[in-house]
Formats: C-alpha cells, sequence, structure tokens
C-alpha cells in the first residue's frame, strides 16, 4: 500500500512541476511579447519568470493553500458565517446558541423551518412573490 502511495504522490509532484514550467514558459513569452513594445521594458529570461511568479504569489496571495481542499475563508455576518450551507450560513460556534434567550432561539427555528420550505419547494428569491406575480 505504501508503495502506490508513494508513487502517487511522485506523480502529482511531477505533474506540478509540469504545469509550473508551462505557465512559466507561457508567462515568459506573453511578457517577452508584450512589455518591451507597450512600456519599453526589459525581456526577461525563464528563470527570471519563473521567480516573479513566486514572488508574486508570495506578495499577492501568501502561503495559504487554495481550492476546495485548501483553507476556506469565512465571512462573518453577526453571529453567523455568510455563505455556507443550502440557507447561505450556519452558526459561528454552539456558544452562540447557549448565549440567546429562548424567545430568540424559538424565532431562529422558525426561520430555519421557512427557509428549509421556501428551499425544498424550489423556492427562488429573485422571483416576485404575491399576487402581482400572476398578472
Amino acid at each position: 500500500m505504501k508503495r502506490f502511495w508513494f508513487l502517487r504522490a511522485m506523480k502529482f509532484a511531477v505533474m506540478g512541476l509540469a504545469v509550473l514550467a508551462l505557465l512559466s514558459l507561457i508567462t515568459m513569452y506573453l511578457w517577452n511579447w508584450l512589455v518591451p513594445t507597450l512600456f519599453a521594458g526589459p525581456t526577461i529570461t525563464y528563470w527570471q519568470t519563473l521567480g516573479l511568479l513566486i514572488l508574486s504569489r508570495l506578495l499577492l496571495g501568501g502561503l495559504r493553500p487554495r481550492g476546495p481542499f485548501g483553507h476556506h475563508h469565512h465571512h462573518r455576518v453577526g453571529h453567523m458565517r455568510a455563505g455556507h450551507g443550502p440557507f447561505g450560513w450556519h452558526m459561528h460556534n454552539r456558544h452562540e446558541w447557549s448565549r440567546m434567550t429562548r424567545e430568540e432561539r424559538q424565532k431562529m427555528r422558525e426561520e430555519l423551518r421557512q427557509r428549509f420550505r421556501r428551499h425544498r419547494r424550489g423556492y427562488d428569491p429573485r422571483e416576485p412573490q404575491g399576487p402581482e406575480a400572476e398578472v
């Protein structure tokens, strides 16, 4: 089993290096085609291009992993995070629920029920609702 894992990791590493090499090559050709004519800038070599790509990643993107298996960004809205679950939010943590009064919890449950019912019926919030929608 370990042998297959090692081969898979090596395949992933080789593919990653191949993609990086191709991206560097494409970036170098685009730079050397556009920058000297548009801005009277210098032409650059392959290794300079690779260095610029790494530098731009460090300065602009940081070292955080990306994609579906990487770091997920959470946008907080009050005590909730936006953009999670079928209803667009979820509770920040269990302590928030315990801090709510009984009436606030009941209101939250009712709101969840209403959202769930609309979700199950295929409710589209962009469509007009009520009597004016049937005209």
